[in-house]
């Protein structure tokens, strides 16, 4: 809830400066519960922030890791305090992983450094781009790629775990521009998919088949329909359907089948829940298998281009 670069801190939810002392903090604390408890009118989604907010800054010893790990205290953080937005390093086990092809994030993350070096240093390398402390005061179509970027990794991860059985492409191209793209194309025995990794920073909906929200910008579901349909018009493929992967917060439940949306079916799945639909596959996508799997693959080898 408080780890993705767009979300509110732990003193923001309570509404307090990172200075405040311990007395009006507890004051704000119980200020925050009164105004958002359900019983009294209040928002059970903001109640339940406050609550875990509360849990992460309410003790001195838990407000010290959090201040070290978000780069709020006196001494900056160190790589053993927080790493998660760092790029992630190589794994040392040799478990069998799915075949992958593509950089997960790699375009996000390159505009980040750039966009921030600029803005924070005038073009001068940064100690650590990634003080949280410097993220979070970063604008928000800065933090933006960084989260777009982290998403995109993290979804990465999961689909390397499902095995050699699986194919994944990642940051491949679905238009002219540079920005056209869709974040993953995954070839699984259940089906053809292309995914959209999102981290909007809090909770979103569905309205006529796309994300709304505050945080929401454009047409998400729209745009990763179309290279979709970009792509399989390339390769001459046929795509079981479209899934755009959230954070586990982000959503009320862990699989939302939206139906067809301009013709794809189309799913809003939670991260930790990926997995099992990869496996599973979405109703009525038709699966792959025997010789056809290959022959897909070959075509998307032979097709594909990278952002």
């Amino acid at each position: 809830m408080f780890d993705s670069p767009l979300s509110a801190s732990a003193y923001e939810v309570l509404g307090v400066e990172p200075a405040a002392d311990d007395d009006a903090l507890r004051k704000a604390y119980r200020l925050r519960l009164r105004q958002t408890h359900p019983d009294t009118g209040g928002d059970a989604a903001l109640f339940i922030q406050v609550q875990r907010a509360w849990e992460l800054v309410g003790t001195p010893e838990a407000r010290a890791a959090y201040d070290r790990g978000h780069g709020f205290g006196a001494a900056a953080p160190t790589a053993a305090d927080w790493s998660g937005w760092h790029a992630p390093a190589a794994r040392a086990d040799t478990r069998p992983r799915a075949r992958s092809s593509g950089q997960p994030g790699g375009r996000r993350r390159e505009q980040f450094l750039t966009l921030i070096r600029e803005w924070a240093g005038r073009g001068v390398d940064l100690p650590d781009p990634y003080d949280p402390a410097l993220v979070r005061t970063a604008p928000v179509e800065i933090r933006r790629l960084l989260a777009d970027a982290l998403a995109e990794e993290a979804t990465a991860r999961v689909v390397a775990d499902l095995g050699m059985g699986y194919t994944v492409w990642h940051d491949v191209a679905a238009g002219r521009h540079p920005d056209e793209k869709v974040d993953h194309v995954v070839l699984a025995p259940s089906g053809l998919y292309g995914i959209l990794s999102e981290d909007l920073g809090g909770p979103v909906r569905t309205r006529r088949g796309e994300l709304v929200g505050d945080t929401v910008a454009g047409t998400p579901i729209a745009d990763l329909i179309a290279g979709v349909r970009t792509i399989a018009r390339a390769a001459h493929v046929r795509f079981g359907g479209a899934i755009v992967v959230l954070p586990d917060d982000d959503l009320v439940q862990p699989v939302e089948q939206l139906g067809k949306v301009r013709g794809v079916r189309t799913a809003l799945v939670a991260r930790s829940s990926l997995a099992n639909v990869l496996r599973q596959g979405i109703p009525g996508a038709p699966e792959i298998g025997g010789n056809e799997i290959f022959d897909v693959r070959t075509r998307l080898n032979q097709t594909l281009r990278f952002a």
